[in-house]
């Protein structure tokens, strides 16, 4: 952790739906007036999509795994090294994992390529990182140790695998089958490097629908806001202060379910996200000692 130069990493599963965390922390970001260096978790992949998949059909017929999740298909060490330079000096070097044509245009690579490493603006307030590994430690990597802030998005499996299942169908062309392969693939690293580190969290944000998902792998529709509720868990009740007397009064709907935990309707999340997170983000800047 580095008061001088703050970390924020998301942490979530692929199909967690991290981007709506992210789009809330920009929004945050822009009142404040904080100018993050973003860093998306794909870009520490350690192989690009192509190189990815023959790779893993080969592990396959050897009967291994590899996976996105673990430490053979990532690169842990730059990972942690990224943190600790940032925390110490506000550097580092990133680059980008292009996922779609959208990103392809915008970076002038191809989808499933990862562009070449560059050095990190000098004029960062924070790093904001968002992906799998914000919270992850090994028997020799630990890269929680450097982060300030720690937010786990994570809904329920089910929903999570709904998700993941669509996404994959929708925008990479996958079949159901493909993408029900992928999650068994991943299962054992999923145990072992993703839900770990929702018990290092400060705060986890967990969406869970109020319809009949028993069938996660047979459902071609994703429950809507209205039809699930976010529990909200404090972990980390010493560093985020919350009035909750407050959130309940501004959030209609909400109910205390715990002493640290809150339920809110899920449309009312980022608000909710908002509420929260928006005073500690401008602590962490006022402490930093640019704030103006």
């Amino acid at each position: 952790m580095s008061l001088k130069h703050p970390i924020i990493a998301i942490t979530g599963s692929s199909g967690a739906g991290t981007s709506i965390a992210r789009d809330a922390f920009e929004t945050m970001f822009r009142k404040i007036g904080i100018k993050p260096a973003h860093i998306e978790g794909d870009c520490f992949h350690r192989y690009d999509r192509a190189e990815m998949e023959n790779l893993s059909a080969e592990t396959t017929e050897k009967d291994k795994k590899l996976t996105h999740f673990g430490p053979e298909g990532n690169l842990f060490n730059e990972l942690e090294a990224l943190f600790k330079e940032y925390s110490e000096t506000a550097t580092g070097k990133r680059r980008f994992y292009i996922h779609d044509a959208k990103e392809a245009s915008q970076h002038g690579s191809p989808p499933g390529s990862i562009t070449p490493w560059e050095p990190i603006a000098a004029d960062s307030d924070l790093l904001f990182y968002e992906g799998l590994h914000g919270g992850l430690v090994t028997d020799t990597i630990n890269v929680a140790q450097y982060v300030d802030l720690l937010i786990g998005f994570t809904p329920i499996i089910n929903l999570e695998w709904m998700q993941k299942i669509h996404r994959d169908r929708v925008q990479r062309g996958y079949t159901t089958e493909d993408a029900i392969n992928i999650i068994l693939d991943r299962m054992h690293d999923y145990m072992h490097y993703i839900t770990p580190q929702f018990s290092r969290t400060d705060i986890n944000f967990q969406r869970v629908p109020t319809i009949d998902t028993s069938n996660p792998f047979a459902a071609d529709y994703i429950p809507s806001n209205d039809e699930s509720l976010c529990v909200i868990h404090i972990r980390n009740l010493d560093k985020i202060e919350v009035d909750f007397r407050c959130l309940l009064e501004m959030l209609e709907g909400a109910t205390m379910s715990s002493p640290e935990t809150i339920v809110v309707p899920a449309g009312k999340m980022v608000f909710a996200m908002q509420l929260i997170l928006t005073p500690l983000i401008h602590k962490l800047y006022i402490q930093k000692g640019t704030f103006i």
